[in-house]
């Protein structure tokens, strides 16, 4: 599983990227619910049961507990942001049942695309763990350790992939997050820095993770298309130099289908460049601020350069495909004008033969 920073090739880091401020300042922060404590599946809840059951320990306790509780911050409460893409999508419904089989009741949050939970409950308005289940198998964590992140994922998101990614294409993005009095909110260096009143606003958090596993999901697709790219770059190599592939028409077949398989999921699913339905009911702030994040992450112009990719090899694939039906043509003209040949000569023979040229002559 790799670890890369967010975002395609070329994209500054240190680029400043100002978000938009919360009109009232008096915004309320999130009710908080209580705090976490995760129940011992019954026998009754059948397979999701032994599921959840399997994270428990002896004694009854919960592995959860054995981590620790708190987050090392200092007076500005930082923390980590790690993004996890180990699927091509989770089953939402087993995916459900089981968060509210392992979590108590008002910990666990559904939204049109995503779920989330409270992991851990801030204190004294400070940042706790926060945890989002992308549908499109994306994992998101707010404020954890790495052992927490991975008892997550390996957990409780493994028990519900549909279509687990590979190990290469699997991706893991990490940023940062500052919650400090700093007027002006902004990104930059891989690190969101936020007003401290925000620091248990999970809301806030979502629109800001949104961009953050669309960035993620985008990361895997890149990936896919450098390794087509690889797969196929000594093709047009080895036509330039000697007028052939060496490639099956069923082979150049099979690469078009995987290029518009991954062009499509990429235009047309919406996972990566739709703007998420939980801004259709969201304050117009929250959107502003996904809008901010995906211009740092420079959505856009990795979407249209992983376009122009897949414009490339689109047109290499089906100049080869043209290449191979004008030989099996060419071979076939050529066929035919032999079989033509071959009967020109047959029948040459045969009208000798009528006059007595040719043939067993009469005693």
């Amino acid at each position: 599983m790799g670890v890369s920073a967010l975002g395609g090739p070329g994209r500054q880091r240190d680029k400043f990227v100002a978000l938009p401020e919360e009109e009232d300042d008096s915004l309320p922060l999130v009710e908080e619910p209580a705090e976490p404590v995760l129940p011992i599946p019954s026998p009754e809840d059948g397979e999701l049961g032994a599921l959840a059951g399997s994270l428990s320990v002896s004694g009854g306790h919960r592995l959860f507990e054995d981590l620790p509780r708190d987050i090392a911050m200092d007076s500005a409460w930082r923390g980590r942001i790690t993004f996890y893409c180990v699927a091509e999508s989770f089953d939402r419904k087993k995916l459900e049942e089981l968060l509210k089989l392992t979590y108590p009741p008002g910990t666990v949050r559904s939204f049109p695309d995503v779920f989330y939970v409270e992991y851990i409950k801030g204190a004294d308005g400070r940042p706790g763990g926060d945890v989002f289940f992308f549908d499109y198998g994306v994992v998101a964590t707010w404020g954890m350790t790495k052992a927490q992140e991975m008892t997550i994922v390996r957990g409780i998101a493994t028990q519900c992939m549909e279509t687990p990614l590979p190990e290469q294409w699997t991706e893991v993005d990490e940023f940062q997050f500052c919650f400090g009095h700093e007027k002006q909110q902004h990104v930059q260096n891989d690190t969101v820095t936020l007003h401290r009143r925000y620091a248990q606003d999970y809301k806030m958090k979502l629109a800001i993770s949104y961009a953050l596993a669309q960035s993620t999901k985008l990361s895997v697709y890149e990936k896919r298309v450098t390794d087509i790219v690889l797969e196929t770059k000594n093709l047009p190599e080895a036509l330039a130099e000697h007028g052939e592939v060496a490639i099956s028409g069923l082979d150049i077949a099979k690469l078009i289908g995987k290029v518009f398989l991954q062009k499509s999921a990429v235009n047309l699913l919406g996972s990566v460049l739709g703007t998420p339905e939980f801004f259709w009911h969201a304050p117009d702030s929250f959107q502003a601020l996904y809008t901010r994040v995906t211009e740092y992450l420079e959505l856009d112009s990795r979407v249209e350069l992983l376009n122009s990719r897949f414009a490339v090899l689109q047109e290499m694939l089906d100049m080869l495909r043209d290449h191979q039906n004008n030989y099996h043509s060419v071979r076939l003209e050529w066929i035919v004008i032999w079989l033509i040949v071959v009967e020109v000569v047959v029948g040459l023979f045969e009208l000798l033969g009528l006059f007595g040229v040719v043939g067993k002559q009469p005693e």
